[in-house]
């Protein structure tokens, strides 16, 4: 998602860490970043928002991250480079696709760090592999997504659409939008390196992801969180209200709050507002001892 505060957005590519397909046996591939901490750091998993990359939503926080922890990130599912799939886009199906990763490479329990709709992935993920997660630090997110007329509207057009989706082939018009984009951009000539990101989006399945947003509702078990957890509200959103981000942290009677002076894509308009939050989270979380169980 994106907002209306901000500042100007790179135009040159910035210069990222090595990244490489991920095979998630029975499930497919998906695109991943990984970066090495200190020997012994724990691990943070980084779950981007919707319509976004891992690399638009965290591209500012990578290297300041590897200096503390090891880093994993990933695309989800129909955005960027992730896996691609035949079945509705389902939110459940995404956090399955995080602990299958962390199987795979190796490196669980982890702390899943959750932006915008990475919040509700990481809950679920939570929810139904407790095994995975040592932590939560979820950002700019919630437990529930509709109510306001923004999001109402938003949500009820995601959800019309998702409707045809199987009945008209998106692939063409996907790609006439991003030539209208390149065209538009060289007429401006201000372009920017994010409109490649977004152009390898399955646009078929992002629509349905903000369906499945839209119904998201996590407010009858996530008062049942019980690893260590961390909220950063983005105090200027006018994407997910702050008074929904503050509701989520008041239902997880533990958890700690870091607030940030910015609106929602504050990650990546001002990453040196975003950052110290951030990493007070991570390591509030981090620094907690786990729950017997786990």
């Amino acid at each position: 998602m994106v907002d209306t505060h901000g500042g100007e957005l790179g135009i040159e590519p910035p210069v990222l860490p090595a990244g490489r397909e991920v095979e998630l046996p029975g499930r497919g591939r998906t695109f991943v970043r990984q970066l090495a901490g200190p020997p012994g750091a724990p691990t943070v998993v980084l779950l981007h928002g919707w319509t976004a990359t891992a690399d638009l939503n965290w591209v500012s926080c990578y290297c300041d991250l590897a200096r503390e922890f090891n880093v994993v990130a990933l695309d989800h599912r129909g955005h960027g480079r992730g896996l691609r799939s035949n079945e509705p886009f389902r939110l459940a199906d995404c956090a399955d696709d995080v602990a299958a990763l962390v199987d795979e490479l190796g490196v669980g329990p982890v702390t899943v760090v959750g932006y915008s709709m990475g919040g509700p992935i990481a809950q679920l993920l939570w929810r139904r592999h407790r095994d995975v997660v040592a932590g939560l630090v979820l950002c700019a997110t919630s437990c529930t997504f509709g109510g306001t007329p923004r999001e109402t509207i938003l949500f009820r057009v995601a959800d019309g659409t998702a409707a045809i989706v199987g009945h008209v082939p998106l692939a063409p018009l996907t790609k006439a939008a991003v030539g209208a984009v390149g065209r538009w951009r060289a007429l401006r000539g201000k372009p920017w390196w994010g409109f490649a990101e977004v152009a390898r989006h399955d646009w078929a399945q992002v629509v349905e992801a903000g369906r499945e947003l839209g119904r998201f509702d996590s407010r009858p078990w996530i008062d049942e969180v019980d690893v260590p957890t961390a909220i950063v509200v983005t105090d200027l959103d006018d994407v997910v209200p702050v008074h929904r981000q503050l509701d989520l942290s008041r239902r997880l009677a533990d958890a700690s709050v870091h607030r940030v002076a910015g609106g929602h894509a504050v990650c990546t308009l001002d990453p040196g507002g975003f950052l110290p939050a951030l990493l007070d989270a991570c390591h509030s979380v981090t620094r907690q001892p786990l729950p017997t169980a786990a």
